[in-house]
């Protein structure tokens, strides 16, 4: 059995490191809220008027400021681990948050040199934020560092671990918000840590974000006695730490040595797995649970109603500002509260001692080659169908299953691609059934919880993903594909109609990028040429 973990020791950490970590936390709260808002006057160096508001305001401010913390911290544990890392952002309505952070670190104006990091570029990206012309209020394909949309909730952690599979240096980092972790697809995604093999996968390091409610309700998570939450993962084979609370600077310093814990953990699984010494069982991988107010730093009242804490800081929390004087008054104290004077510099740039809390190069999670998988796509090598064609010298004299044929095929292709690692079949317990049975004379199904005797094809190592959820192998499917790798997905024609509107935007957007000619579409793979879905009967 596995030793249990100590608590985290919040006490270690030094005073001015987290001030200036809660400066950069700032920062990307300051940014996020310029997006929803502003038109104009991007650093409030005049009082805000009527013309600096945009007259429609669209966006999701509730879920923004965790997801700012939780990259301001994330990026910390990269620069004092050197971890390549990437964050998959399951509220992805928490589109601010997202363009905010990777603006700061550098990757977003890099991609889009236009967004430049001075007065100038800041008015723009706040102009372009859900605008005409502009861009999504979610974390679209084109925002780096995203493979998640986060559009059709339930599939972030999913997509995260097939992000990690045959990523053995990778950590994925997937914040699940409360809301999509009511869904289905995301409460059978919890199950995928018996898939994830710490000897050649990466891993995944799930955040749950409890910020306590939905759009007009409280979420069924967040209103669970602790006990029993905890008892929840842990029966799910995951170890959770708890960060909860609401005064920053109590925050950090959990954060900050849980992420520690948390990453010693990961360490320690994945070296006892590749020397040898790990115990022949599915290991508990660490979790983290952050509690925190929904709308965190935002007015806590508007018009005498609550606004942080509660489902009214989903959307737009201070509506009607080009309008209501009172309310353009709220949402300037509201930004100045984060003194932006103290995060930027006479030009509008991030101050030079901020700009090193960020990772540099590939590191940066915007910048990461793994979440633009076609800078690493290695080319599926295939054996030449003619070698499979079927010899019909008769009419009617020749009875063959054709899935059978397949099978032989795609065991050729597992066969040829084995050194590369970047091929696998996924499919809901039917590969056999559906006459695919072939690749199981080179592998076997994936399954690291206990395997008896007299199992079939079951083994640790194992390159097929069976699991009777159409769902999950739709999404580790895709994670695998959009980190640059290569993958077959069988399904019996009554179930394929599950997923296949769901698989078929996935190509249209690669189409769509490369359509368009923008800047980033250079770095998305073409999805179609692999993303393969066959409906077999017996």
């Amino acid at each position: 059995m596995q030793r249990p973990i100590s608590s985290p020791d919040i006490s270690r950490f030094d005073t001015l490191e987290l001030a200036r970590l809660d400066r950069y936390w700032r920062a990307a709260n300051y940014l996020s809220v310029g997006q929803i808002y502003l038109l104009d006057n991007p650093l409030l160096r005049e009082p805000l008027k009527a013309e600096h508001v945009k007259p429609r305001l669209l966006g999701h401010w509730g879920t923004t400021p965790g997801l700012n913390f939780i990259y301001a911290h994330l990026n910390r544990i990269i620069r004092a681990r050197d971890i390549n890392m990437i964050y998959v952002c399951g509220p992805g309505h928490g589109g601010p948050g997202m363009v905010a952070n990777t603006y700061l670190e550098g990757s977003y104006s890099a991609i889009y040199p236009e967004i430049s990091e001075d007065v100038d570029g800041m008015r723009k990206l706040f102009r372009q934020f859900s605008f005409p012309g502009g861009i999504p209020s979610h974390a679209a394909p084109e925002t780096p560092g995203s493979i998640h949309e986060g559009g059709e909730l339930g599939y972030a952690l999913v997509h995260a671990y097939g992000a990690a599979f045959d990523n053995p240096d990778l950590v994925v980092a997937c914040v699940v918000g409360d809301g999509e972790a009511e869904t289905g697809p995301l409460a059978a995604s919890w199950h995928s840590n018996k898939f994830l093999n710490p000897t050649r996968d990466g891993a995944v390091l799930p955040i749950l974000h409890l910020n306590g409610y939905k759009i007009a309700n409280p979420t069924l998570l967040a209103r669970m006695p602790h006990e029993d939450l905890d008892h929840l993962f842990r029966g799910y084979g995951q170890e959770p730490f708890f960060v909860e609370g609401h005064e920053p600077e109590d925050m950090h310093r959990q954060m900050a040595a849980t992420l520690d814990l948390a990453f010693d953990r990961i360490r320690s699984i994945q070296q006892a797995a590749r020397d040898g010494t790990a115990a022949n069982d599915c290991p508990r991988w660490p979790m983290i649970v952050l509690r925190s107010p929904k709308g965190w730093t935002g007015p806590k009242e508007v018009d005498g109603k609550k606004v942080e804490g509660f489902w009214r800081a989903h959307q737009v929390p201070v509506a009607g500002c080009r309008e209501d004087d009172g309310h353009r008054k709220i949402l300037e104290d509201w930004m100045r509260s984060y003194d932006p004077e103290d995060l930027f510099d006479a030009d509008g740039r991030l101050k030079d001692e901020l700009r090193t809390l960020a990772p540099e190069g590939q590191r940066r999670m915007g910048a990461n080659p793994h979440t633009n998988g076609g800078l690493l796509r290695k080319d599926l090598i295939v054996p030449s169908i003619g070698d499979y064609a079927v010899p019909v010298t008769e009419r009617g004299a020749i009875i063959v299953q054709t899935t059978e044929v397949l099978g032989q095929y795609l065991r050729d292709v597992f066969t040829l691609n084995d050194a590369n690692a970047n091929f696998r079949v996924f499919g809901p317990d039917e590969t056999e059934s559906n006459r695919l049975g072939a690749v199981f004379q080179v592998t076997d199904r994936v399954w690291m919880e206990t395997i008896e005797p007299y199992d079939v094809h079951l083994s640790r190592d194992g390159r097929v993903m069976e699991v009777l959820s159409e769902h999950l192998c739709q999404g580790w499917l895709e994670g695998y594909l959009l980190s640059g790798r290569h993958g077959f997905f069988s399904c019996y024609e009554a179930f394929i109609h599950i997923v296949d509107l769901d698989v078929q935007p996935a190509c249209q957007v690669a189409e769509s990028l490369k359509r368009t000619g923008m800047a980033q579409a250079r770095l998305i793979p073409e999805l179609p040429a692999d993303l393969t879905c066959v409906a077999a009967g017996p």
